[in-house]
């Protein structure tokens, strides 16, 4: 049986290889589907854990919750979408990627309150970037490996961008999974990958103690050390100077703009995850090659 399932892998691979177009197709279509799951992480998530984290107060504290606080179980398989304004059960076909978006107008079927472009939004980042990473690594474990990154990128950055939280339950993983393909040498040898992630978390973590011993106030969240941890672990130690020094380029350019444009005040938090984000994923698809284009100016 094992030897029937390696046999259907490897042809799956070869039909790969020799049929581009087909691996692509299949990268497009996998991947739409893992954005409509993202979606549904993004949501509900960071509500498991608030909802998590109030209990454990209540627990902690020896105090009972209120009457009425009591709110259904919600995880991320279940209870199954429906819409925020009415309640409506999304059915499968309103649920396909893409297209169900389309077809509804925008609109849900039943009261016809607009659905958040959020939705189609991640559906088609999701299926860009991760086309983008097949393109880069070909048939391969990295693309395997790229695709996995990729997604949890995506589900950091939003929700980052929207409760100002990388959460443990996936920043952690995502560190675990860098050094696990580093035993194997997939994007950096296992000692860069143990030293990388070492270094990742104590670098941002000085930062963090400093600016705190200095002002009395806290710069970031302990989540960001754990993110450019994890991506330590990915890429190896090598990368973060290159990893820090564009998340805070893009950072303080993205800051600056939307100063200009009101959408944020002087003194209003601004969540660093998110460039981070995009920085680990540059590093990932292209880091090697910016490092030899900065080595080679220096000579």
């Amino acid at each position: 049986m094992k030897l029937f399932h390696s046999i259907n892998h490897l042809e799956i691979i070869n039909v790969f290889k020799a049929e581009q177009w087909l691996f692509y197709t299949a990268i497009v279509l996998f991947s739409l589907c893992v954005g409509s799951f993202l979606n549904v992480v993004i949501y509900r998530l960071p509500l498991m854990l608030e909802r998590e984290w109030r209990q454990q107060c209540h627990d902690f504290l020896e105090i009972e919750a209120p009457r009425g606080d009591e709110q259904p179980r919600i995880g991320l398989a279940t209870p199954a979408s429906s819409c925020p304004h009415c309640g409506h059960s999304i059915r499968a076909w309103e649920n396909i990627p893409l297209i169900s978006y389309l077809i509804l107008g925008g609109k849900c079927s039943s009261c016809k309150a607009h659905i958040s472009m959020q939705y189609p939004a991640i559906e088609a980042i999701t299926a860009t970037l991760s086309v983008i990473v097949a393109w880069q690594f070909g048939v391969s474990v990295q693309t395997a490996g790229g695709l996995l990154f990729t997604w949890i990128l995506i589900s950091l950055t939003m929700i980052d961008v929207h409760k100002q939280l990388l959460p443990d339950n996936i920043t952690l993983p995502l560190l675990w999974l860098g050094l696990i393909f580093a035993l194997f040498d997939t994007y950096a040898s296992l000692q860069a990958s143990v030293i990388g992630a070492i270094a990742g978390y104590l670098s941002l973590w000085t930062v963090f103690q400093t600016f705190k011993l200095v002002t009395g106030k806290e710069g970031m969240g302990f989540g960001d050390f754990k993110l450019l941890a994890a991506m330590g672990a990915w890429m190896g130690w090598t990368m973060l100077p290159q990893i820090i020094l564009v998340s805070s380029v893009i950072g303080a350019i993205a800051g600056s703009i939307m100063l200009v444009t009101g959408k944020t005040r002087t003194q209003q938090p601004i969540p660093f995850g998110p460039y981070l984000a995009v920085a680990g994923w540059i590093a990932l698809l292209w880091g090697n090659d910016i490092n030899q284009a900065y080595l080679v100016t220096l000579q």
